[in-house]
C-alpha cells in the first residue's frame, strides 16, 4: 500500500479502491455517505488485502 493510496483514501475514499472493482467501489461509496470514517475504515480495510 503506498502512501498515495493512503492519503486518497483517506481524503475520497472510493476514488482509492477503484482498482479492486466495482464491488469495493459500491461498499466504500455507501458507507462514506453514512459517514465519512466507515468509508475511510473501509477502503483502508480494501487496500491492506492481498489480492
Amino acid at each position: 500500500m503506498s502512501l498515495w493510496r493512503v492519503l486518497l483514501s483517506i481524503l475520497f475514499p472510493p476514488l482509492a479502491v477503484m482498482d479492486r472493482g466495482c464491488g469495493s467501489i459500491l461498499i466504500v461509496l455507501i458507507l462514506t455517505l453514512l459517514g465519512w470514517i466507515p468509508g475511510v475504515i473501509a477502503a483502508l480495510i480494501i487496500l491492506n488485502n492481498k489480492r
